[in-house]
């Protein structure tokens, strides 16, 4: 039976490594960067970042802790969950934020954990630990949206390389990138069988991105086309064929981080719901929003919204250390898209004409951004995988139910 020193020990390191992470956070975190939103890993493009905000890169970076559960060996921090989480209060406890994200972060990197090379971990994984490379992800393309395993971009073998010819689109970030992720077909035989997962360089010869620009004003994302890029064999990751396998494990990882991140992030951000609607709307005598039926709109999404973030919690806790993200990452994906959008829809509501501002006197910043995120917002349910795309998994992966012909 363990002794009660033994009983304690867990916590007793716990605790150790709390007082370890606050001196650190205390002696490396430029406390103007307080509250700041994270400019270092926006979609929309390259920022010029402040000394601060390089030093606090360089500082995440160089301890591993920008990616605190990754080995230590490829630049990760090595932790724990526990400590993770300690890590995460004491960044929240001081208004820190993690300057080390994007594709690389969120989807790349663990899959190529998994999947990749010795060497390959070694050449790409430090880099995105140190936020040092921006990476892309090729896998829409004009015929090959929801039915995504009809890609058609070919790499042929070329010997010792090979040739990619073929076009993407939705590239997120892919004029800023220095790599893309991609799925090729190097099988034309074969459907599912014949796509296999492949590394780029962007600054290859015979790579061109042409921006797309959205409906909120933004261009966030590109057309990318391949017109005989030449792409060394050790940039494929796992073996020709093995690419659907790897990139529905990678889309897992992507949801995974949109249900926990990219949309649900917005779920708080600003204002919270009743003092916009104050704000907008006034309030009574006994200082309630006057719309009886608003407020109750409010409430109920609130208490979505908050019952949304728990469960998120829940499942990160509840997780297994070998245990990557599951199917389930399509529920919280398609919850988190329509509280998202709802959360949009109700601002606008709430601040009628104020909040439809394009450009030009009479509006304040925060309304004409308002605007701009109420309409990306409509991409929400479309990246990342559509609802009714997740719905299908959902339906087969979850509830175990399969196609009747």
């Amino acid at each position: 039976m363990a002794t009660a020193p033994e009983l304690d020990a867990p916590a007793t390191a716990l605790d150790e490594f709390r007082q370890t992470a606050r001196a650190w956070l205390a002696a490396n975190f430029p406390p103007a960067l307080k509250g700041k939103d994270n400019a270092l890993s926006a979609l929309e493009g390259p920022t010029e970042l402040s000394a601060d905000e390089i030093a606090w890169k360089a500082a995440m970076g160089e301890k591993g802790w920008g990616v605190p559960g990754w080995p230590k060996a490829y630049g990760g921090g090595g932790l724990d969950k526990a400590e993770i989480r300690v890590l995460q209060e004491e960044m929240a406890r001081i208004g820190a934020w993690n300057p080390i994200g994007g594709m690389g972060v969120m989807m790349f990197g663990p899959t190529l954990l998994e999947y990749g090379s010795e060497a390959q971990k070694h050449e790409h994984i430090p880099a995105i630990a140190k936020g040092e490379v921006r990476w892309c992800q090729g896998y829409s393309e004009p015929n090959a949206g929801s039915d995504l395993a009809n890609v058609q971009t070919f790499a042929e073998d070329a010997g010792d390389h090979y040739i990619v010819n073929g076009q993407k689109t939705w590239t997120s970030g892919g004029q800023w990138a220095d790599k893309c992720f991609a799925l090729v077909r190097t099988d034309k035989s074969q459907k599912h069988g014949g796509i296999s997962f492949l590394l780029l360089d962007m600054t290859s010869p015979g790579v061109e991105v042409k921006p797309i620009r959205m409906i909120s004003g933004q261009s966030p994302f590109c057309e990318t086309f391949f017109t005989n890029v030449k792409v060394p064999k050790e940039n494929l990751v796992g073996r020709e064929g093995q690419g659907w396998e790897i990139g529905t494990r990678l889309l897992q990882h992507e949801r995974n981080s949109l249900s926990g991140g990219g949309g649900a992030s917005r779920l708080f951000a600003g204002k919270a719901m009743g003092a916009l609607a104050k704000e907008y709307r006034g309030a009574d005598e006994q200082g309630r929003v006057p719309d009886s039926d608003l407020r109750m709109r409010i409430v109920r999404h609130e208490m979505d919204s908050r019952a949304f973030a728990l469960t998120l919690r829940r499942a990160a806790l509840e997780a297994k250390s070998n245990q990557g993200p599951s199917a389930a990452t399509s529920i919280m994906k398609n919850v988190g898209a329509r509280i998202t959008q709802e959360r949009a829809e109700l601002s606008i509501e709430i601040m009628g004409m104020a909040g439809l501002g394009w450009e030009g006197e009479g509006f304040s910043e925060d309304e004409l951004t308002q605007t701009r995120t109420w309409l990306w917002g409509k991409a929400v349910s479309i990246y990342g995988g559509s609802t009714e795309i997740q719905n299908n998994v959902i339906s087969k992966r979850i509830l175990g139910m399969l196609d009747h012909q």
